[in-house]
């Protein structure tokens, strides 16, 4: 699984395999799903992540102490 974080486009991409996307769908504004040329799910996108995540996400990134778990209010 490969785990990049753009600050200029405040955006979160996880892929999990190297397969090539064929086919995105915005499921929630700002949360897209990547899918191979089989549909099987490949990648997520997350935009507008510093309205979305905890500060201390943004504070683990930047000083790149991964893997970063925080609890989500329920």
């Amino acid at each position: 699984m490969k785990f990049h974080y753009s600050k200029k486009e405040d955006a979160l991409h996880l892929r999990f395999n190297d397969a090539a996307i064929a086919e995105s769908d915005e499921v929630r504004e700002g949360i897209i799903l990547d899918y191979d040329g089989r549909g099987k799910l490949v990648g997520l996108e997350v935009l507008d992540v510093a309205k979305r995540f905890p500060r201390e996400f943004a504070s683990a990134v930047a000083k790149q102490k991964l893997p970063f778990q925080f609890k989500v209010a329920a």
